[in-house]
């Protein structure tokens, strides 16, 4: 077959018009599980402080006679002052007047468009940062103030690697990461080590946070039950953002597990969010900036910090294999 002479065809023509879809697909992960359930607290200075305390252990020998005079009393323990610090996470962008001016496919006002993506973004960070190693810093002229994150927190139910070692902090900030020890494969054994230690210690057995790669190999532990498990007494949280969810049923109670791809994948987090919260000083807010030029300049903020009321509310399994 051949194309007729002189047959005028569309590679010839001009002016015809294109056709470009009016939707941006966009593909990447927005689920934000942890940060999505923290309780949220108006902070008032970029150190916020409260108080933890516990009982003393069982007494097996607590018999005493008819009729005994007291003459000695026990000694009371005072409570433990631990806080945490304030961190300002930020996006700033800037975009053309010439470009908010033209008609584009796919969004309205490109300032709009922009505050979205970067709201977006700026929840992802503060996810990967809550679930990070990172201990607190108050800051300085020169360096930037941090919020301590889980893994300079928990010191109570942990299981490490060799070489491995739990954040060391007597009071007021955890100042320093945790040591990472050397990878080992997870197992129902480590989970179960730290379930025990979590319910000694008075814990209850609410969520498990893991990466994909350990969410894998958590899903062939005999405990795993299947998607069709009634979930009407795990009491999820009414607030709850949950990609998927499989439930673990221990010796000791029943987990939620819930992948986090913002979380180190080496680190499987048992937490209670009745124990955690997030204390913000000065809200998410989008600033437009002083304008110096043939553009617009923007500043979206947060100044935030990770509470953890209680450590030993919460559990870690620790350095995992991730390949």
């Amino acid at each position: 077959m051949a194309v007729v002479s002189n047959t005028f065809q569309t590679f010839d023509a001009k002016g015809i018009r294109e056709d470009l879809s009016n939707v941006i697909f966009r593909i990447s992960q927005e689920e934000t599980p942890v940060v999505a359930n923290l309780s949220r607290r108006s902070a008032k200075q970029t150190l916020v402080e409260w108080q933890t305390d516990t009982l003393a252990a069982a007494d097996t020998t607590n018999a005493q006679l008819a009729g005994d005079d007291i003459t000695s009393f026990d000694a009371l323990v005072a409570t433990k002052r631990v806080g945490n610090h304030m961190q300002i996470s930020r996006k700033v962008y800037i975009i053309e007047d010439t470009l908010e001016a033209t008609d584009r496919a796919g969004r309205g006002k490109e300032s709009a468009y922009q505050l979205m993506l970067k709201g977006l973004e700026l929840k992802r960070d503060m996810e990967a940062i809550v679930m990070s190693n990172q201990g607190g810093d108050a800051g300085s002229i020169t360096v930037a103030r941090q919020t301590a994150t889980l893994g300079a927190w928990l010191q109570s139910n942990v299981s490490f690697g060799a070489g491995g070692a739990n954040p060391v902090y007597t009071s007021g900030v955890p100042g320093a990461a945790r040591t990472d020890g050397t990878p080992r494969a997870f197992t129902e054994t480590l989970l179960q080590d730290v379930t025990s230690l979590m319910y000694t210690n008075g814990a209850k057995l609410r969520s498990l946070y893991v990466g994909s790669f350990n969410k894998r190999a958590l899903s062939a532990f005999a405990g795993v039950v299947t998607r069709n498990f009634d979930m009407s007494n795990v009491s999820p949280s009414p607030t709850a953002v949950i990609a998927a969810v499989d439930v673990y049923v221990d010796d000791f109670g029943t987990l939620k597990v819930i992948p986090d791809s913002f979380q180190r994948d080496r680190d499987a987090y048992l937490l209670d969010h009745e124990f955690l919260g997030m204390d913000v000083l000065r809200p998410m807010k989008l600033v437009e900036l002083a304008k110096t030029g043939d553009a617009e300049k923007f500043f979206l903020r947060i100044e935030w910090g990770l509470r953890v009321r209680n450590e030993a509310a919460h559990g870690l399994v620790a350095d995992l294999t991730v390949s």
